[in-house]
This record gives structure tokens, C-alpha cells and sequence, in this order.
């Protein structure tokens, strides 16, 4: 199993080390292929979109001519983990900003929601079926809405900070910033899933 984590700029590497430490869990090996330019997405089986900023990664996805195959890949279904900046990558719209990435995801997204005084901050909540899960936001956004096909996973104070869409899990937390590797288990077994039905 190849997992393509999005490596251009953000928290890619925290990403891969709960990657890498799940590998026994499972019976396939699980190799991470940093991407950073269009041919590390060939023979993908999932997509980890990170944290870091939105507005730079969205450039250079643009910039190094990875927009096209990696938006087909994610419309095609190829799983998708999502956080924080990837959530607004995905998102369809961003509030007050004309400016939209993959626009993947049917969700409207406000970025540094949070704003300064809450810029940072921990709690814990369900994540789906994940119960008391660490929650970690930095200079978080929050989902304002989300169409009626999406599910939402978590909420903070009636904010949705978590969704899944098809193929596509989106959040506003890090959960590569806890020791706790149940969502990152889970997205595993989402490739697993689509693996043994395609």
C-alpha cells in the first residue's frame, strides 16, 4: 500500500511517523511517498493533504503542476485525509475569499476561524465512532456549512470541525500532532476497504 503525503510545505513528516507506526497493524506494508512534484502521484493509494498553510500549498500544487492529476485522483475516490489547511484545500468555499483549491469537498470553510485568543487550543470528543479523542486545533477553521450529503464526524461548541464526504475525511484538528493513531487507523482501512472492492 502506497500512502501519497502531500509534501510541499506544512506538518507532512508528523503525518508519516503515524503512518509508519501502524505498520503492524496491518498484514500489507505500508510504504509513505512524499509528494512533491507529479510524479510521486503514479501508483497512490491514498492521499494525506497536512497541515501548514492553505493559501502556500494551494500555489504550489499549482506551481509544480500537480493540480490537475491530484484533484482527478480525489474525485475518483482514491481515500483522502485531510487537516486543518488540507480541509480548506478541499473546501468548495472559504468564507469571505473568492479563492477556492481542489474544491473537492460540498463544505464552506472559514480559515483562522478561531482567531487569536483561541488560536491554539486542546479538548477531546467523538471523531464518528472514535470515542474521547484528542482534539488539537492551531489557528483552526471551522466548517460554517456543509450540504446535506456530507456527515459530520465532530463538532466543538456546535462548530463542525470534522466531516467525511464519499472518499474524503476533512478536519480542522491535527490528530498527527497526539500520540492517539485510531484516525489515522481508520483511514487506513478506508484504502483497505476500497482496495478489496474495487
Amino acid at each position: 500500500m502506497r500512502i501519497g503525503i502531500l509534501s510541499v510545505q506544512g506538518a507532512f513528516i508528523e503525518h508519516e511517523k503515524m503512518i509508519s507506526a501502524l505498520n503492524n497493524e496491518f498484514e500489507e506494508t505500508i510504504e509513505c511517498v512524499q509528494i512533491r512534484q507529479k510524479k510521486d502521484l503514479e501508483n497512490i493509494d491514498g492521499i494525506i493533504l497536512p497541515g501548514g498553510e492553505s493559501t502556500v500549498q494551494g500555489k504550489l500544487i499549482k506551481d509544480l503542476d500537480m493540480y490537475d492529476e491530484l484533484r482527478d485522483k480525489i474525485e475518483n475516490g482514491v481515500p483522502t485525509l485531510a487537516t486543518c489547511a488540507g480541509l480548506i484545500l478541499l473546501a468548495q468555499n472559504i468564507e469571505n475569499d473568492d479563492t477556492t483549491h481542489l474544491s473537492t469537498l460540498p463544505v464552506t470553510v472559514q480559515r483562522n476561524a478561531y482567531g487569536r485568543q483561541l488560536g491554539s487550543f486542546v479538548t477531546t470528543g467523538n471523531a464518528g465512532e472514535i470515542n474521547d479523542y484528542p482534539l488539537v486545533f492551531i489557528r483552526a477553521p471551522y466548517i460554517t456549512q456543509a450540504e446535506p450529503e456530507v456527515n459530520i464526524l465532530t463538532t466543538v461548541d456546535k462548530k463542525i470541525v470534522g466531516v467525511q464526504y464519499k472518499n474524503q475525511i476533512g478536519l480542522a484538528f491535527h490528530p498527527e500532532m497526539t500520540d492517539d493513531l485510531r484516525i489515522h487507523k481508520y483511514f487506513i482501512e478506508q484504502i483497505h476497504f476500497k482496495k478489496r472492492t474495487a
